[in-house]
């Protein structure tokens, strides 16, 4: 039996999927002597071997064509005490670098102060997926902070939220 198809509104959609909690990383490198990144929710892994991870951008992203030219970026994964820095990194127009605190990583990208983890990569491939662009990279570095005790950001409909103290499930 085939479903007939129908229009998907936006609202609705962006409500649907509002109800998969995800982790927020900031995505950041270094061209022309000048740090560029935004905060991205759409970040995951795709394989081991190689070691691939991915991302989602806008195709309007304006700090996404620096990258892109760069040919490397790095994922900033955010603990739950860097609410600010996502909110200041979701903004366009404004000095995102502003009072932020980083050094750079072996490939040269930004590598934000006190994130639970980072990653540093190169782009491997980029997919137009109607108005995002998909890009996958290869992890060339990595860095993992061994502080038990630190909570990821989530991101869940519609707000940021902490694990809870009860444990894994």
């Amino acid at each position: 039996m085939t479903l007939p198809c129908t229009a998907i509104e936006p609202l609705s959609f962006r409500k649907a999927l509002g109800h998969y909690a995800s982790g927020i990383t900031v995505i950041t490198s270094h061209i022309g002597g000048e740090p560029v990144g935004f905060t991205c929710q759409s970040f995951y892994s795709v394989s081991m071997s190689p070691p691939l991870v991915s991302f989602s951008v806008k195709s309007s992203s304006y700090s996404y064509p620096g990258i892109r030219q760069a040919g490397r970026f790095a994922v900033n994964i955010l603990s739950g005490e860097q609410v600010n820095i996502s909110n200041q990194f979701a903004r366009q127009g404004t000095d995102k670098w502003h009072g932020i605190k980083w050094r750079a990583s072996p490939l040269g990208n930004p590598i934000i102060a006190d994130s639970l983890d980072w990653l540093d990569c190169e782009i491997h491939a980029e997919h137009a997926a109607g108005d995002h662009l998909i890009v996958v990279g290869e992890v060339k570095a990595l860095n993992l902070q061994e502080a038990a005790a630190a909570q990821p950001l989530l991101y869940f409909k519609g707000q940021y939220c902490n694990l809870t103290a009860h444990g894994a499930v």
